[in-house]
């Protein structure tokens, strides 16, 4: 089907504005355009309630932002550790907000936001390492958070979901962390990849192939291969024990093809897994709650997903 007429809109907005050429922007630039497209989402939700803190990191302390949902029946809630997408040097606690709140409501989770160092004031593994402390932190103060041990998400979108990703197959690796699923939305999950996607939709479709080629080259220290498994997780030897899968995709992506592609690997390797692409949408298409009905229909469907697997498992375990 044609891009949906909603994003159509928008694309001819930012042409008209000159946003096409991505490969001009500075580092600044380039934070500033995400931050102002990630203004289309819907950041005034109401959710129970919304906390700040700092735990302790590798490198400084890692800011977290706690939401709790609107709508909290059980004294224990899932647990949603989720990274922001913007390419591993842009996007922030504040920048995702419009995420975050209606998929705590809807996922029914305690979701802890986390505002891991950026490139290229902090190369990799810097974000790495971040996401991974603060899932651990998350899992080692579930009773102080009153979260369900037995029932942590990881979650991201874009870059955001490659850290998910990564995080989850370290925790395959550490002892006593048992992650329940993962949520990736539209999920970078190849750096080096060459798929008919990348090249179907190089320009002009939002996410621009010069866009992801600038933000590896700040991410990235030079000697590291962008295939090596720790920046590309699907190049990973090993799928078996991952966590339960949800991964969303868009037809006018240019990372599109990875994203199914670590679907398949998964599914390959016997991990449960629910794969979509969203017909007639682009990357960042979440992010479009705000003007774009079908992103905000899909956004709760995306939530619902995740509630029934969680409030479902409990249902069953009682």
């Amino acid at each position: 089907m044609p891009v949906d007429p909603h994003i159509r809109r928008i694309l001819d907005m930012l042409a008209a504005a000159g946003a096409a050429d991505a490969a001009r922007l500075t580092l600044g630039e380039r934070r500033d355009a995400f931050r102002k497209l990630m203004s289309l989402s819907e950041s005034s939700v109401a959710v129970g309630h919304v906390e700040d803190r700092a735990l302790p990191g590798p490198d400084g302390p890692i800011r977290v932002r706690i939401y709790t949902p609107i709508d909290t029946r059980f004294d224990r809630l899932p647990g949603l550790v989720y990274f922001h997408g913007g390419g591993l040097v842009a996007g922030s606690l504040d920048t995702h907000e419009g995420i975050c709140r209606p998929l705590a409501n809807e996922t029914g989770c305690r979701l802890v936001s986390v505002d891991y160092r950026l490139a290229p004031e902090h190369k990799f593994p810097a974000a790495i390492m971040d996401g991974y402390v603060a899932t651990l932190w998350a899992v080692e103060h579930a009773a102080e958070l009153s979260i369900d041990p037995e029932r942590i998400a990881v979650g991201g979108d874009s870059a955001g979901g490659t850290l998910a990703a990564i995080v989850c197959q370290l925790a395959r690796q550490a002892r006593g962390v048992r992650l329940a699923a993962q949520l990736l939305l539209c999920p970078i999950t190849d750096f080096a990849a060459d798929t008919e996607s990348r090249c179907a939709f190089a320009e002009g479709y939002l996410l621009h192939k010069a866009t992801l080629d600038r933000d590896l080259e700040h991410y990235v220290p030079a000697g590291l291969n962008p295939a090596d498994p720790c920046v590309s997780p699907l190049r990973a030897p090993d799928f078996h024990g991952l966590p339960p899968a949800y991964i969303h995709t868009a037809e006018f992506d240019p990372v599109r093809d990875e994203g199914r592609a670590y679907a398949d690997r998964l599914a390959q390797a016997g991990v449960e897994v629910s794969y979509t692409c969203h017909p007639g949408m682009t990357h960042l298409f979440y992010g479009m709650t705000s003007v774009v009905p079908y992103a905000r229909s899909a956004m709760k469907r995306i939530g619902g997903e995740i509630r029934a697997a969680f409030y479902g498992a409990l249902r069953h375990a009682g």
